[in-house]
């Protein structure tokens, strides 16, 4: 069976203790889902030049923060990795002429781990870890999620791990989001909504608040999407989840592509 892709926010690394609507939105997502065979995450917080790509057989749990409470430290996630997926995605990156390194040792970072943990607690499903780089442009980060279509052919599940407003500079105490995060939001629903590439491509010039949303430090963040827009090439389908905001300045959305 054909799985969708997805684009996930991991938000704050707090999510990972927390109980509210959208955390129960994601164990609902990871129910409804079943068991894929495994799982393939582009993560916002493995930032390289070069394509990377995990080959280990069992991960360790980076805790890759400070500041939190100390409960936050002892929660592990101890997903066993998958050679043969790992083959896999080297091989099309081989048919598609994109240099990549296998990484050993790396460990799941919170972008990955914390919102597996709600999605599927028990922790037996194989995963592989790929890195972004936040300086390609948008058109070859798109084309590097189409050389991973065919997986969603294999029963594996794509996802993208990020945030598409995320302003770590601008925080407030409280979650109401502010006008220009929703103005954000709003104008990336649209485009994804007509699968408008050459917009949405060009997004850093003519999104409104693009520099409040996608400042510079936190471009990686939002790039997970391009890439997960890229194995749904075929279908070119994009539906919201569910849309919630933590301090005003994180979006936490979840958008399935198919």
């Amino acid at each position: 069976m054909k799985l969708p892709a997805f684009f996930i926010a991991h938000g704050s690394p707090l999510l990972a203790l927390e109980d509210n609507e959208y955390t129960r939105f994601l164990e609902r997502l990871g129910a409804d889902l079943g068991t894929p065979r495994g799982i393939v995450v582009f993560s916002a917080h493995w930032d390289s030049p070069e394509q990377l790509l995990t080959v280990d057989e069992q991960h360790e749990t980076l805790h890759d923060f400070y500041g939190f409470p100390n409960e936050l430290y002892s929660l592990a996630y101890p997903a066993p990795g998958d050679s043969a997926l790992s083959r896999r995605i080297s091989g099309l990156f081989t048919d598609n002429n994109l240099p990549h390194q296998p990484v050993l040792g790396r460990g799941l970072d919170h972008g990955v781990w914390v919102i597996l943990k709600k999605m599927f607690p028990e922790a037996d499903i194989p995963v592989v870890v790929l890195s972004v780089d936040s300086l390609r442009s948008p058109e070859e980060q798109y084309h590097i999620g189409q050389m991973l279509a065919p997986l969603r052919e294999e029963g594996i599940l794509l996802i993208g791990s990020g945030g598409l407003v995320h302003n770590l500079r601008l925080l407030k105490q409280e979650d109401q989001p502010e006008q220009w995060a929703l103005d954000f939001d709003a104008w990336i629903a649209e485009g994804l909504a007509a699968w408008d590439l050459p917009t949405l491509f060009d997004y850093d010039t003519r999104a409104p608040h693009a520099r409040d949303a996608v400042p510079t430090y936190g471009r990686e963040h939002f790039i997970p999407l391009f890439y997960i827009m890229g194995t749904a090439d075929e279908g070119r389908r994009a539906q919201l989840m569910t849309q919630a905001y933590q301090y005003g300045t994180l979006s936490l959305s979840c958008w399935m592509i198919d």
